[in-house]
């Protein structure tokens, strides 16, 4: 019997260089096959400011265990390593692990400010990326150093000609008015003793490009500039602080033309020439370089990243080129992604390769009607001196075919070669924890895309789409698509900081009001209207990343978002308490029967949306109240939900418990949100949803808000049966109708793609949105049999219900005490399944069709019944 520690980690982060908590909490992640092992002891040892200490606690706990240790300081690293003890056996130690702050006050940033070129910016239009660099010497060899940096802008660091770190489109975006991220790089490998030197290239970026339906510019700021520290210590014990201040140098005459996040990049590799060296010592073209000035300090508070940095991630091949039917050469990469194309290319000066990205074809040609004004075009003109690599900087496009123009016909790398072209994709690199794979294929490619999408959209912060003139963080996708991202990937860090900045934009003018995306553009524009199921992504969410990970800290922190929204945020209607009629609302978004030109013609009346999500998130704020240990709070929400559900009765249901309107989103809503407190009716009303359902062919008939209700709804009626009915369907509108007709991503509408091949015509067809991807939860929870019981997957529930005709599964989820794994198996009349339970957890297992539930520890369990029906 073996049990070991497989990860020792901080907080939420993947790597902790440069947190922001002084006294950061500690876990530790369980490997081995031990039998109903759980952890009754452990010891901690921390070495800081070279004293060790041991801490040792009688507990089971094993994440997010309270730091022992004295606080650290600002820029202060410590090693730690635990292990555990139960039973008579013990964990061997874990790997030391290291852990350390970033710059914790104003104070520590040594005085840098931020700085510009010292010239006329470009107000009102792109603004041409700028280059800074300054040198220094060193006295002596470095011991350690450390690399602080943001950019007013994205950025791209380099110290004596080499790149900074491997996060692209850094810092990312933010509300970047109320919290600016910074990063931290350790740079001790890259400093010599003797001259250096520090270069930083900034893009426009989400700071001051073209963002937002307005398509305004400069959101942020109108002038792009850099903010850095550089701290050296040296073996000698001297500390060298090169903070960015007036005595670096700036030009704008660098290779990088234009480059904006809808339009792309515009690369002239010509002038590379004069800038080779530019960020190493001794750079002999510098004369022509512009002074810099200091910029107002930035608005936000300076915040070390709670989520994890933009990465290359993956890499794809060309899968097929070809001519279109107009002769233009175009590149399918066989999977709609994000990022951009790297090219290794050689031919005469100033050759222009033109490179334009679209999703999918339409009649043979590029379709960019749905890219809106979006050029998402990258232009590369060739410096004519050999093969050269290149890829763009501080711009990344939604795609799956590219149209390649001005590729040199006499060279010796053609773009049928290997390297010739490759597709990079990137996104923030959150740790992948969940997996599906079942009997069905069909089922398996949509996971698969499901999985795509979250990857193309999760890219800094949870957009709705990653290829148009949009990409913004829409609150509604994001209160949808919560509980599948979380079993997906860990997103613990991601959603913290998404959140945090959730609640700034609440705060102003204390509205408490969410918006409808955030980060909120235009910037200090009046507050926008409140709309259900979009605002309550504020008690949702929260709610969700506490189920998926456990963190009463979190929680605990989101709290008063959630309260907000629904105390304050939420409009009432006179003499009761559900929603005000006057404003407008978004509905049941983009169901089936909505028209190309108006998403929001649901079949549902808005304000019943409205009035069933406020009595569920009231429902959901009382019980997280009594999980904070909140009892008035949860007493006094208790009796509003109760008032609240009476109150929607009375408004959308007749006396006989039959729904105003006879939709499948109406239905499921107040099935799922238990808004029947008439058993009858309830009965009554789980057979007309049944009956829709059927008299529709068993296709979707709901949008954004309906559809994560819908099989739950079904499940908690005993309707499984109909929902996999749904679920494996291929005509329009279903999910796999998507899948043969070749889709890799998931869809912005039902019919994104219509039947005869030809664009939706709608403004808002995007082929990259994750919100129908929502449905993968009941997969994972149902097909797959796996889900949390409690809080943060201590206790898990294995609980799979065979349908249609899927005869098996395997669904596997990494969480904070080591993998999870369910794999069940139908042949004949037997089932079968295999349950594997991590240390220091326990599973409530129920097979399927027995009615019994069994507590079981770690380890690998089995369990078989004969005589098995499917559905019965």
């Amino acid at each position: 019997m073996a049990v070991s520690i497989s990860q020792l980690s901080f907080e939420h982060h993947r790597t902790a260089l440069g947190i922001g908590e002084s006294q950061p909490r500690i876990s530790w992640r369980f490997a081995g096959d031990a039998q109903n092992w759980e952890q009754s002891s452990y010891d901690v040892e921390i070495t800081q400011g070279g004293q060790t200490t041991s801490h040792s606690a009688t507990s089971s706990d094993s994440i997010l265990v309270e730091w022992p240790g004295e606080p650290l300081g600002a820029a202060e690293r410590a090693k730690v390593r635990a292990r555990a003890h139960g039973g008579n056996v013990s964990t061997p130690w874990s790997d030391w692990v290291a852990v350390e702050t970033g710059l914790l006050k104003e104070e520590d940033w040594a005085g840098a400010v931020p700085i510009s070129a010292d010239r006329e910016t470009e107000k009102g239009k792109p603004k041409r990326p700028v280059y800074f660099r300054r040198e220094f010497p060193l006295k002596s060899k470095v011991e350690s150093a450390r690399l602080y940096i943001t950019g007013l802008g994205i950025y791209e660091a380099e110290v004596n000609g080499e790149r900074v770190g491997d996060a692209v489109l850094a810092p990312g975006w933010q509300s970047y008015h109320h919290r600016h991220v910074y990063d931290t790089y350790d740079v001790t490998g890259m400093l010599n003793d003797g001259d250096n030197a520090i270069g930083i290239a900034v893009g426009e970026g989400w700071w001051s490009g073209r963002m937002g339906f307005e398509t305004q510019r400069e959101s942020y700021g109108d002038t792009i500039g850099a903010l850095a520290v550089l701290k050296a210590t040296l073996d000698d014990g001297t500390t060298v602080e090169v903070p960015t201040d007036t005595t670096w140098v700036a030009s704008s005459d660098g290779p990088v033309v234009d480059s904006q996040i809808y339009d792309g990049e515009i690369y002239d590799s010509r002038l590379e020439a004069d800038f080779r060296g530019w960020s190493s010592p001794g750079f002999s073209n510098s004369s022509g370089w512009l002074a810099t000035k200091e910029l107002p300090a930035v608005k936000g508070k300076l915040s070390s990243s709670d989520g994890p940095p933009i990465r290359r991630l993956k890499e794809l091949k060309p899968q097929d080129i070809f001519k279109s039917p107009s002769g233009k050469t175009i590149i399918d990469f066989g999977q709609n992604l994000v990022g951009w194309l790297r090219l290794r290319v050689d031919g005469p000066a100033g050759t222009n390769i033109t490179l334009c990205h679209a999703e999918v074809l339409e009649d043979g040609e590029l379709a960019l009607r749905p890219l809106r004004s979006a050029k998402a075009r990258d232009t590369l003109l060739l410096h004519g001196q050999g093969p050269q690599t290149w890829e763009p900087h501080f711009t990344f496009h939604g795609f799956r075919y590219a149209q390649v123009d001005g590729w040199p016909e006499n060279t010796t790398t053609p773009l049928t070669g290997e390297d010739a072209v490759t597709a990079v994709v990137v996104y923030s690199d959150m740790e992948e924890t969940g997996s599906f794979r079942c009997s069905h294929e069909l089922l398996n490619k949509f996971h698969s895309n499901v999985r795509w999408s979250m990857r193309g959209n999760f890219v800094s912060v949870p957009t709705d789409c990653p290829q148009r003139d949009e990409r913004l963080g829409w609150t509604g996708d994001a209160h949808a698509f919560g509980p599948t991202s979380n079993f997906l990937y860990d997103t613990a860090g991601f959603w913290r900081s998404w959140h945090r900045d959730v609640w700034s934009e609440m705060q102003i003018e204390e509205s408490m009001v969410v918006p409808f995306f955030v980060p909120t553009l235009p910037v200090g524009a009046p507050t926008a209207d409140p709309a259900a199921y979009w605002g309550d992504v504020a008690v949702a969410n929260p709610w969700n990343l506490y189920k998926a990970f456990g963190d009463r800290a979190v929680l605990r922190e989101q709290f008063d978002q959630a309260r907000a929204w629904i105390d304050k945020g939420v409009p009432r209607t006179e003499g009761t308490q559900l929603w005000d009629r006057s404003g407008a609302q978004f509905g049941d978004w983009l169901d089936p029967e909505a028209p190309p030109d108006d998403a929001g013609a649901a079949t549902t009346h808005k304000y019943l949306v409205a009035d069933a999500y406020l009595v569920e998130m009231t429902r959901v704020l009382a019980v997280m109240s009594e999980e904070l240990g909140e009892e008035e709070l949860a007493a006094e929400y208790t009796k509003q939900h109760e008032e609240l559900r009476m109150q929607f009765q009375q408004a959308w249901m007749d006396d006989n418990g039959a729904m105003v309107n006879q939709t499948q989103t109406a239905y499921a809503l107040a099935l799922e949100f238990g808004l029947y407190t008439d058993e009858e009716q309830r009965a009554t009303a789980a057979e007309t949803l049944r009956s829709i359902i059927a008299d529709n062919g068993y296709l979707v008939g709901t949008g954004f808000a309906g559809t994560p209700a819908l099989g739950p709804a079904l499940e908690r009626i005993g309707a499984v049966e109909d929902f996999y009915a749904m679920l494996l369907q291929t005509r329009v509108p279903s999910w796999l109708y998507q899948v043969v007709q070749n889709a890799t991503t998931t869809w912005e509408r039902w019919d994104s793609l219509l039947e005869d091949g030809s664009v939706n015509p709608g403004s808002m067809t995007s082929f990259n949105h994750y919100a129908f991807g929502a449905v993968a939860d009941w997969i994972h929870g149902v097909i797959g049999g796996l889900r949390p019981a409690e809080p943060g997957w201590r206790v898990v529930e294995v609980a799979p219900v065979p349908g249609g005709d899927i005869t098996s599964a395997e669904t596997r989820f990494v969480s904070g005490y080591g993998e999870v794994a369910v794999n069940w198996e139908v042949s004949g009349k037997e089932f079968s399944m295999e349950v594997v339970v991590p240390p220091n957890a326990r599973a409530r297992v129920t097979v399927p069709g027995s009615g019994e539930t069994e507590e079981v520890g770690s380890g690998r369990h089995e369990f078989r019944r004969t005589g098995f029906k499917m559905g019965g």
